[in-house]
């Protein structure tokens, strides 16, 4: 009787992924990123973001297209809504990054994916944010990330996807990490 492995297809190529990680190794000076992103007011508490262009590899690398990131205040603060919050922006960073994750692990664990999602939630007390109480935090007080997946795999297999998603997130590492950041007005 014959018996194939069938591989699983999630859209990730580990081999290329695996590649870039041997050639790293051997070239650490080329994993140094400087990533970036040029903001513009537009009106009110409305913003414009564009990402372009960074720098990985040794020199500079350019995406296929200019993304752009509108950011806004619901109407309920007195603004127009033309875009999601920046808070917003950043937990879908979390969830985009955490996901890829997923999807790279199970790809490289030969677990089939049918369906991820992730639900998001973080609380904040705006009155840090309107000077209201000094002593009350202007950023999230908690995050809480749920994931509903459907997968060829057993629940462990699930729980431990999800677990070397979160040991090899940056945005994770940002969120659960200090890391130092300057403003300078130029």
């Amino acid at each position: 009787m014959d018996t194939q492995t069938v591989m699983a297809d999630n859209g990730v190529n580990v081999e290329a992924l695996l590649g870039a990680r041997e050639a790293l190794t051997q070239a650490p000076e080329a994993a140094r990123f400087n990533w970036r992103a040029r903001c513009e007011w537009v009106r009110g508490t409305h913003a414009r973001t564009s990402i372009d262009g960074f720098f990985g590899l040794g020199e500079e690398q350019r995406h296929k297209l200019t993304h752009r990131v509108d950011t806004d205040h619901p109407e309920l603060f007195a603004s127009e809504d033309h875009g999601a919050t920046p808070v917003e922006i950043v937990l879908a960073g979390l969830a985009g990054c955490l996901t890829a994750g997923i999807a790279a692990v199970a790809q490289n664990r030969n677990i089939q994916l049918h369906s991820v999602k992730a639900t998001l939630e973080a609380g904040m007390d705006l009155q840090g944010i309107l000077g209201i109480d000094s002593d009350v935090r202007n950023g999230f007080d908690g995050v809480k990330v749920t994931y509903t997946i459907d997968a060829d795999a057993s629940r462990e297999e699930i729980e431990a996807l999800v677990a070397q998603s979160q040991k090899r997130s940056a945005v994770f590492d940002i969120f659960t990490n200090p890391t130092d950041v300057s403003v300078v007005v130029a």
